[in-house]
């Protein structure tokens, strides 16, 4: 069985690599190709396909609202997220609307195939580095850092990655704790550094040393 897919995404060089890289895998035909969610929406209504690979952040209609609206008017069509984000406040708000599966873009062809099969079987498509976020979030404790509210609107990953600077870490090794992308890290620490109005990881170590995030070397817990 050919699995029809619509993909989505904002970025042309991005949207036209995705349908390219699709046009190479057996047992998938793109019927069409989205800038924003609405124009996802009108494909989904036109050629009424088996999956739309939807991207998060784009104008007009982000991939969250397109996602609802698609699974609520037409459910037959299944939704898989291929994001650069893997954080909580992107995966939660995504698998509420209705997506089935998640997908971060270092994801290769065959994990893309696999993903399409199994939301199509009825199965969750998830990439392994988020199903083992969902493992963890479900069997940890509320962390501290979780139980208050977090200085300029800090999420609780990019607070988790920002401790991890101030220990030293490269994003390369902060992907690898993490088990996300180094995309994914430089994306999370653009967005502190734009939040926190710091300028290099040398204020950043001073930011969540002066906020409590993190504790300065010597420094031992009483």
């Amino acid at each position: 069985m050919t699995a029809r897919v619509v993909v989505a995404d904002d970025q042309s060089v991005v949207r036209e690599g995705i349908v390219m890289l699709l046009g190479l895998l057996p047992g998938i035909e793109v019927v069409g190709a989205a800038r924003d969610g609405l124009e996802a929406i009108a494909l989904v209504a036109e050629h009424a396909p088996d999956v739309v690979l939807m991207d998060l952040r784009m104008p007009r209609c982000d991939g969250v609202e397109a996602t609802r609206r698609i699974r609520a008017e037409y459910p037959s069509t299944q939704v898989v997220v291929l994001t650069t984000f893997s954080d909580d406040q992107s995966l939660f708000p995504a698998l509420r609307a209705g997506a089935r599966g998640y997908l971060t873009k270092d994801a290769g062809g065959d994990e893309i195939v696999r993903a399409i099969e199994d939301v199509l079987a009825g199965q969750a498509g998830l990439s392994p580095s988020v199903q083992r976020m969902l493992v963890e979030r479900v069997t940890a404790p509320p962390s501290a850092r979780e139980m208050v509210e977090l200085p300029d609107g800090l999420t609780s990953r990019e607070a988790e990655i920002l401790a991890l600077i101030a220990e030293g870490l490269s994003n390369p090794e902060i992907a690898r704790s993490l088990h996300i992308s180094t995309a994914t890290v430089k994306t999370h620490i653009n967005n502190l550094f734009a939040k926190t109005g710091v300028r290099d990881r040398v204020q950043a170590m001073r930011y969540a040393y002066r906020e409590g995030l993190a504790l300065p070397p010597g420094t031992s817990v009483t």
